[in-house]
């Protein structure tokens, strides 16, 4: 959007208005452990005012009238109202409606987890409210119990939850495990991320040796998931070290022409005048390749093989040759020679000269190449353009 400014009547530039405070939730602000609303303060995380949570809190903690009796682990019991739970989940709706008990009061069970974590369970399907320290400690049975009574809102706050800090390398297995289970997609990927990149310090844990011993399965997948991981990082290096060898290739062949058709620092054509106080050559290759001229120059052992330094000078001129796009007027030694002797070639040595060319001009086309390379690739889709056209 354009931002528009204007001039104040008191002739002020740039001057805007304050702009006035957004209502309802924008207003919050988290101070001391407390939320703040409009001056009041309200404790816990929750966006409604202390009166109104004091009043849900009352309600579930006092159990009046309370008409259902929760069951939990270690022969605990929790009040709470049939109407609530009704209405905060539907799995408890259809418990409730098919639960026996005497008069009009009713017993439903919840068992797996500490009693602890479904007294916060249930006290969050009252007021929308949980403490800090509650959540950190029953982040995980918060989870189970949000996915397995179908409450959407408790289990995107245990999420964000876990992704903000409660995630740790003694944990990350078990919450992974619980993501797979409560079918949390995004806590999948990145515990299964987290496990990926502290593999062995995670394979130490009590979290992996209790799911090696409970599902071997998955196990067996992390493993194969960890050397897929280390194949794709290991090719990711290869690639990147092909890349690097065919943008030298690519610099090299400028250079090279660079030098025979401009010169560069104290080599090149006879009829070029060097100077000393010459600006720096944008090439990187030049200084090398200026030492392997000379050498080429003056070796007794010139020809193909019978020095290394040769040979390489023997391969930078038929690549050259293979990238010229107009060898009749170019300037590098045995351009156009080395475009006879292709057609001597076997086809195993001419099948491997064309995969490098096109690397190299695929590899400089990605880079944004030009020069040589780029006049090469003009021509050829010149040539595959229709007549006519």
């Amino acid at each position: 959007m354009e931002t528009i400014r204007k001039q104040s009547p008191q002739g002020a530039n740039n001057v805007f208005p304050v702009p006035p405070p957004l209502p309802g939730l924008a207003t919050n602000c988290w101070r001391k452990g407390f939320f703040i609303n409009n001056g009041s303060a309200i404790r816990g995380n929750s966006y409604v005012s202390t009166a109104t949570r004091d009043l849900w809190d009352g309600l579930f903690d006092g159990g009046y009238r309370a008409d259902v009796t929760i069951r939990t682990d270690n022969d605990g019991n929790i009040h709470a109202h049939a109407n609530i739970l009704g209405m905060a989940s539907p799995v408890l709706r259809g418990m409730l409606k098919r639960a026996k008990g005497f008069g009009r009061k009713r017993s439903i069970s919840i068992h797996g987890v500490p009693q602890d974590a479904v007294r916060v369970f249930i006290r969050f399907l009252y007021s929308s409210c949980y403490e800090e320290e509650e959540m950190r400690e029953y982040v995980m049975p918060l989870l189970v119990l949000s996915h397995a009574y179908v409450v959407p809102q408790l289990k995107r706050i245990c999420e964000q939850q876990l992704e903000q800090g409660l995630f740790t390398l003694e944990n990350v297995v078990d919450v992974f495990q619980l993501s797979l289970l409560c079918d949390s997609p995004r806590l999948t990927l990145i515990s299964h991320r987290m496990i990926l990149t502290n593999f062995k310090a995670v394979s130490e844990t009590e979290g992996w040796k209790a799911m090696k011993k409970s599902h071997p399965a998955l196990e067996k997948e992390l493993l194969e998931s960890m050397i897929e991981e280390e194949n794709m990082r290991k090719d990711k290096i290869r690639k990147s070290k092909e890349r690097k060898i065919y943008l030298e290739l690519c610099e090299a062949m400028e250079a090279l022409v660079h030098i025979c058709r401009d010169g560069c620092r104290t080599i090149g054509p006879h009829d070029k005048d060097f100077k000393e106080n010459k600006t720096p050559c944008k090439y990187r290759a030049c200084k090398g390749l200026e030492l392997l001229v000379r050498h080429f120059a003056g070796c007794k052992l010139r020809v193909p093989g019978g020095c290394i330094h040769c040979k390489r000078m023997w391969q930078l001129l038929e690549l050259h040759s293979r990238l010229c796009a107009d060898s009749s007027s170019c300037k590098v030694p045995l351009c156009r020679n080395f475009k006879e002797k292709m057609r001597k070639h076997s086809k195993k040595d001419e099948m491997r000269w064309k995969m490098l060319v096109k690397k190299i001009l695929r590899t400089k086309r990605r880079a944004g190449g030009g020069g040589i390379l780029r006049k090469r690739s003009e021509n050829k889709a010149r040539r595959m353009r229709p007549s006519g056209k």
